[in-house]
């Protein structure tokens, strides 16, 4: 073998060495930010990632999980980074596989979650070129994300230490500072996998530095955050009348409980009524709460459009009736948003202020006109007796003609599922029906405890490995779902082994897009409009289930729908319960109970 041909072989097995290397300092890298779960796709430029990830996980450094469908892989990492308030990593391949992670990317950016992509690529001799599985990945999720990142583009083998941590630093910062998706891009030069005496090699002598600077390599780096301007303060007279709206929480998980704390204060002090949204993630026993608001202002209730300020934190709940009511209003609406600067009022009628509400109201209550005072008066306490009142007839009729009895409905099962379901399980709301029933029949009982939902781009997309996502990070977990969003999801049951999270589907099977049935949509034949709009499918669900090793029940009545949810709570891992209902007939269900309570409230 001649002098030349020796020095490529030897620089080419370093290359596959150094690989290895580098991707087990990335990972420890953002490790040491708070990362704690990974979740790999298959693939083979991408495996140099898989190999580092693996051997974190072997040492119970990392958590990690597999997944065939990078879609599927997406929305599960998003699940968990929702529930913890901390970044997940999904690692894939070149090629189309960085595509499939742009649903997930689009609904991370407008839910606000923190996400990391990190995608393995051809090094730029191999761009351009006609080589396989090269695309322009890099422009593929760049519109959504907070940051891309690109690797050096003649292989990551070369990056040094130094450049390692400041690209999980900054990466890091940008996908929790506002929390959103980022991408990171990383050309990978051959060979890719190094022989399992280099391996072994590298993997002993991270082990000696893990017991040498364990502190150093786990600790927790502070975010050095930047602050997200508003061009100027905006403030309501608390003195005065007002109504607070809080629409779906859209901060990290993190800090929930200030947000609370601090909206406990400011109702006490200004004395205003809560309309919350299932997705708020408030209390139940916030005071202030009006439970049945949905139902109260399709019912006409009288709210002066013209002295009730209103104050809206996060973005608007989906409710037609309540943006109807909104656009009528010409006093001062505040908006405030959680880091978000995205202008978030469809009416265009607030201001807004992107600081947060904790900021927002520690402000307010630092102005000298505002200290030290007492702002409760009559009339807005008889302002809030008056809604509570009405509230009260409202949950009384809704009791009495909604009981835990007779066929299966989609309006009785937003009533009864909060109360049925133990408060220690989180409840995931899937992005069509179930989230606008739950907002107008099950009154307070939803904020018994946190609902979650998936409303930033309102898609059905990844449904299912949503709910598993949340349930490995949280811990019991009640999704209710749709047949066509739990279809289109439905590789999201291969997560079930061998994690075994502990999730219950609720399955409400109308034969369809049931959603579509309370339009008002009009085609010239029933065969015409199921065809172009509900599209019923042909697959048995429970069967599909089966496929996957799924335990399942099928609930005929409403009275068999508390022992149908005591067996699933009794199961390990993830179990279905279908229940199928009407959709035609709960259409028309909605509006009779609205005409229904309007009289109500007339007569009383």
């Amino acid at each position: 073998m001649c002098p030349r041909i020796r020095e490529v072989s030897s620089q080419t097995l370093s290359i596959a060495r150094n690989n290895l290397i580098v991707c087990l300092k990335l990972l420890l890298a953002f490790k040491a930010r708070g990362l704690k779960y990974i979740v790999l796709c298959p693939g083979s430029r991408s495996a140099p990632l898989a190999l580092a990830a693996g051997f974190l996980a072997q040492n119970d450094q990392l958590s990690l999980i597999t997944s065939i469908d990078e879609r599927s892989a997406a929305f599960l990492a998003l699940g968990i980074s929702t529930a913890s308030g901390t970044a997940t990593a999904v690692i894939t391949t070149s090629g189309s596989a960085v595509a499939h992670l742009l649903p997930a990317a689009i609904e991370a950016d407008r839910s606000t979650q923190p996400i990391l992509f990190l995608t393995a690529d051809r090094p730029i001799r191999l761009k351009d070129c006609g080589s396989n599985q090269t695309v322009n990945q890099e422009d593929f999720l760049r519109s959504v994300c907070r940051c891309f990142i690109n690797g050096p583009k003649d292989g990551l083998h070369a990056l040094s230490s130094e450049a390692i941590n400041k690209l999980a630093q900054k990466s890091w910062q940008h996908a929790h500072q506002v929390p959103g998706p980022v991408h990171i891009n990383l050309p990978l030069e051959e060979p890719l996998n190094p022989s399992l005496l280099d391996q072994n090699e590298v993997f002993t002598n991270l082990i000696d530095e893990f017991k040498k600077n364990k502190k150093t390599l786990v600790g927790e780096v502070q975010i050095i955050s930047n602050e997200v301007g508003s061009n100027s303060f905006p403030t309501l007279d608390i003195s005065k009348q007002g109504l607070i709206i809080v629409g779906p929480w859209r901060g990290s998980s993190k800090k929930l409980n200030s947000f609370k704390d601090v909206l406990q204060n400011c109702q006490s002090v200004t004395g205003w009524p809560i309309f919350a949204d299932p997705l708020s993630g408030i209390s139940i026993d916030q005071p202030g709460l009006i439970g049945n608001w949905e139902l109260l202002l399709s019912a006409g209730i009288s709210i002066s459009q013209k002295r009730s300020q209103i104050l809206r934190l996060g973005p608007m709940p989906s409710s037609r009736t309540l943006q109807n009511w909104l656009g009528g209003i010409r006093t001062k609406q505040v908006l405030v948003t959680e880091g978000d600067s995205r202008k978030l009022d469809p009416l265009r009628l607030s201001a807004q202020w992107s600081d947060g509400f904790v900021d927002w109201w520690g402000r307010m209550m630092l102005q000298e006109s505002y200290k030290s005072k007492d702002f409760k008066n009559h009339s807005k306490t008889a302002f809030l007796n008056d809604l509570i009142e009405k509230d009260q007839l409202v949950e009384t009729w809704l009791d009495r003609h909604l009981p835990l009895a007779g066929s299966l409905n989609e309006i009785s099962l937003a009533r009864w599922l909060p109360r049925l379901i133990p408060d220690h399980f989180s409840i995931m709301l899937a992005a069509s029906s179930p989230i606008r029933d739950w907002l107008s029949f099950s009154g307070k009982h939803s904020l018994n405890r946190r609902c979650f939902g998936f409303r930033g781009a309102s898609g059905i997309d990844g449904t299912l490995s949503l709910g598993m996502g949340l349930s490995i990070s949280i811990g019991p977990t009640v999704l209710i779902t749709g047949d066509l969003a739990l279809l289109h999801d439905s590789n999201g049951w291969l997560f079930s082994n061998p994690n075994r999270p502990p999730l219950v589907v609720l399955l409400i099977d109308n034969g369809g897009g049931g959603i579509f049935k309370q339009l008002g949509l009009q085609t010239e034949s029933n065969n015409s409009f199921e065809r172009l709009f509900t599209m019923p499918q042909v697959v048995d669900t429970l069967s599909l289930a089966d496929s996957y090793g799924i335990p399942y029940r099928q609930v005929s009545c409403l009275e068999d729908l508390q022992a149908s949810l005591d067996w699933s709570f009794s199961k390990t891992g993830p179990v279905l319960i279908r229940v199928c209902t009407d959709a035609l007939f709960d259409a028309d269900r909605r509006v009779e109970i609205r005409s229904l309570i309007s009289n109500h409230l007339l007569l009383n």
